[in-house]
């Protein structure tokens, strides 16, 4: 499977997912993703490498030993690594591929943000909602 940033500058390849897909819904992940929860997996580092890119990773060490690692142009974080780890946190929606797996677990949902609403009672349009310009 394929992964990318948002501006094709970095790209990666995985042979497979290495633990359940997860969403998490820290504080931490919240603010680094912009997002209501973070969704990854563990992917192995001999099944993980960069194709392209490398050079334009930026990291950041959001808690002791914890980095994350961001695309310098165009900002999107793409995995986090712990020190002493053999396996990088992969942020899963950059994959470009379908993984063929769902997710099976929320960690942090004591950080669950009371606005956070998904499900058939919220209308869903296959691109932009009717009279949106």
């Amino acid at each position: 499977m394929r992964g990318s940033c948002l501006c094709q500058t970095i790209e990666y390849e995985i042979s497979q997912l290495d633990s359940p897909i997860e969403h998490c819904a820290c504080h931490t992940c919240r603010k680094a993703h912009a997002a209501a929860f973070n969704t990854a997996a563990l992917v192995k580092h001999a099944h993980f490498r960069w194709i392209k890119g490398a050079d334009a990773l930026t990291a950041y060490e959001s808690s002791p030993g914890k980095k994350r690692y961001f695309c310098s142009r165009c900002g999107t974080h793409l995995i986090a690594q712990r020190n002493g780890r053999d396996a990088v946190i992969l942020r899963v929606a950059t994959l470009d591929d379908d993984p063929g797996q769902m997710p099976e677990l929320v960690i942090w949902a004591s950080h669950t943000v009371p606005w956070l609403s998904h499900g058939p009672q919220i209308p869903a349009h296959e691109a932009w909602q009717p009279g949106h310009d």
